[in-house]
């Protein structure tokens, strides 16, 4: 008879146990971690702490995703709220990028807009294309320029499309030397959040 045979007869027959209560006591079992026998009682409870370890696990797991998005949200709010006081446009582009940087601890950020500061073809339809931000390893055709000095060390990007309606009016770039900190497929629930803030707070001062 083969095992997958005996394995399907106990499990359609629960009552072989309690016929033969027994056959409990005298099965003996190898220790998952080896060097004696155990009962199978003892082997179930094992296995019981076994998974409760993998729950207990997956329950700190989720509970620190929950704690870092709420890090996360007020860390928007506090964006937010900081960019309430600018009013005109000037103040915002010098302060919008300061802030990620000071909120959001990113290392660096660039905020082009296409009204002072035209893309290139290959940019511009770049943007049009991303109805969210997008995460990359590598820099989006000529934007590594856009950090200077820096261009060169620079392993992750998070690119955020700018737009007023249907129309792309800019790009806001993250970018930083690790590249753990924005990678492809990565959530950009949060990063979908500051662009439309910092689309919403640029459209009333670009020019119709």
């Amino acid at each position: 008879m083969r095992a997958e045979e005996v394995a399907q007869y106990l499990q359609d027959n629960p009552q072989f146990f309690e016929q033969h209560i027994e056959a409990l006591t005298q099965i003996s079992l190898p220790h998952p971690h080896g060097g004696r026998t155990i009962s199978l009682s003892e082997r179930q409870l094992l296995a019981l702490r076994e998974k409760n370890k993998e729950l207990e696990k997956r329950l700190r797991d989720v509970i620190a995703i929950a704690e870092e998005n709420d890090g996360l949200q007020h860390k928007v709010h506090e964006f937010v709220v900081a960019l309430f006081p600018a009013r005109d446009l000037d103040t915002l582009r010098e302060l919008i990028p300061h802030l990620l940087r000071d909120i959001f601890a990113v290392p660096h950020a660039v905020l082009h807009l296409w009204q002072t500061q035209p893309p290139s073809a290959e940019i511009l339809a770049f943007a049009d294309a991303q109805a969210q931000p997008v995460c990359l390893h590598h820099a989006a055709h000529d934007t590594a320029a856009w950090f200077g000095e820096h261009s060169t060390q620079l392993h992750s990007f998070a690119y955020l499309p700018l737009h007023a309606g249907s129309e792309t009016i800019g790009m806001l770039v993250l970018a930083s030397e690790d590249k753990r900190r924005f990678y492809p497929g990565m959530g950009t629930v949060f990063l979908t959040r500051i662009a439309e803030t910092v689309s919403s707070a640029l459209h009333p001062h670009l020019a119709k």
